[in-house]
C-alpha cells in the first residue's frame, strides 16, 4: 500500500526542522544535502594510534547461535586506545555489523580521545551472523544481548587484554539498519548494562515478529516505549530522506522514515534525552552521512559521562 497523503505531509515536515549544529541540544534536526567528511576521520600527526585486535568465533562453539543454516565464522574486532591502562575498567562501545565500522571508528576514537572529547574507551565491533543476521538483529528479545555478554565480551577481554566496565553509564550500543534495531534492543532489555544508544536508519519496523513482539521492532513505537516506565537511556537516532519504505504507507509499519520520526516524538513526549536527525538527499545507512555525523553523534551520546 503506498504512502497516504497524510504520510507524505508528515514526512515533508521533517525537511523544515532546524539544522543540526555543534550547538544542538536535545531535539529534532536536519542535515544535508551536502555531507563533507568529518575531520575526525583523518589520521593526524602526533595522535597516538590505538591497536585493533581481530579474532574469529566459530558458530559450532556458540550456545546462542550455532548456525541455523550450517556452520559459519564470525569476525570480531576490538579497538584498544593507546591511552588504555592495563587492568583498569574501560568504557565500551558495542557495534553491530563490524565491517561497517572497522575502517573509520578507530581513527575517530584516536582523535577524539586525544582531544579529550571522549573518554578512553574500547570498541568491540561484532560481525553479524550472515544468513541469520535478521534473526539476530531484528528479533525483539534479550537473546542477542545475552550472546554478547556471555560469549563475545569475555572473549574480547581475553583476546585484547582489557577489562570492560560493567557500569551502564560507561556502555554504548551502535548500529545501522537492523544493527540499529539490535542496538536499541540490547539497551531496552538490559538497561542495567547499557544506557547509551546510537542508531543509523534504524529498522524499527515490522520485519521479524513473533508471539512476544507481534509487530516486530515496531513494538517500540506502538507499545514498548509508550507504555513502559521511562528507562535510563540516552539516544541518537538518524533516518534519511530516501530511506527504506519511504513511499510505503505508515500503516503497514514498514516505513523507516515515519517509524523513526514517530519514535523520536515518543522519546520527546516521555522526556528522554535524545537527538533525531533527518538527513536530506541521502538513503539508507549511507556512508557519506555516517562519515559526516558520527563524531558529533558520539560526542552527544557520551554527554554526562563522569568517568565513575
Amino acid at each position: 500500500m503506498p504512502a497516504s497523503a497524510e504520510d507524505v505531509a508528515e514526512i515533508a515536515k521533517l525537511s523544515h526542522l532546524p539544522a543540526w549544529t555543534t550547538a544542538a541540544v536535545d531535539g529534532d534536526y536536519t542535515t544535508g544535502p551536502a555531507y563533507p567528511t568529518a575531520p575526525e576521520l583523518a589520521k593526524r600527526t602526533g595522535v597516538p594510534e590505538g591497536k585493533v585486535i581481530e579474532f574469529v568465533m566459530n558458530s559450532a562453539e556458540s550456545k546462542a547461535y550455532p548456525g541455523v543454516n550450517g556452520p559459519f565464522q564470525r569476525h570480531v574486532c576490538v579497538y584498544v586506545p593507546a591511552q588504555y591502562v592495563a587492568g583498569t575498567n574501560a568504557p565500551v562501545i558495542v557495534a553491530a555489523d563490524a565491517y561497517g565500522m572497522r575502517y573509520n571508528l578507530p581513527t575517530i576514537l584516536d582523535n577524539m580521545i586525544y582531544d579529550q572529547r571522549l573518554p578512553v574507551m574500547v570498541a568491540v565491533m561484532i560481525d553479524n551472523g550472515g544468513a541469520q543476521r535478521s534473526m539476530e538483529y531484528d528479533t525483539v528479545s534479550d537473546k542477542y544481548v545475552q550472546f554478547v555478554e556471555d560469549e563475545v565480551l569475555p572473549r574480547a577481554e581475553k583476546e585484547a587484554g582489557v577489562k570492560l566496565s560493567k557500569n551502564p553509564e560507561a556502555r554504548m550500543t551502535l548500529g545501522g539498519s537492523s544493527g540499529a534495531a539490535a542496538a536499541l534492543t540490547m539497551a531496552w532489555f538490559r538497561p542495567d548494562l547499557y544506557h547509551r544508544v546510537l542508531s543509523y536508519s534504524g529498522t524499527f519496523v515490522n520485519l521479524r515478529n513473533g508471539p512476544e513482539a507481534p509487530l516486530g521492532a515496531y513494538e517500540y513505537i506502538e507499545n514498548l516505549f509508550p507504555k513502559a516506565e521511562k528507562k535510563p537511556l540516552r539516544l541518537w537516532l538518524q533516518v534519511s530522506e530516501s530511506d527504506n519504505g519511504v513511499k510505503t504507507a505508515a500503516a503497514n509499519r514498514r516505513n523507516w522514515v515515519t517509524a523513526n520520526s514517530r519514535l523520536a516524538k515518543i522519546l520527546k513526549d516521555k522526556g528522554y534525552p535524545y537527538q533525531f536527525v533527518y538527513s536530506k538527499g541521502a538513503g539508507h545507512t549511507q556512508r557519506k552521512v555516517i562519515n559526516h555525523t558520527l563524531p558529533q553523534a558520539l560526542e552527544y551520546v557520551w554527554q554526562g559521562y563522569s568517568g565513575q
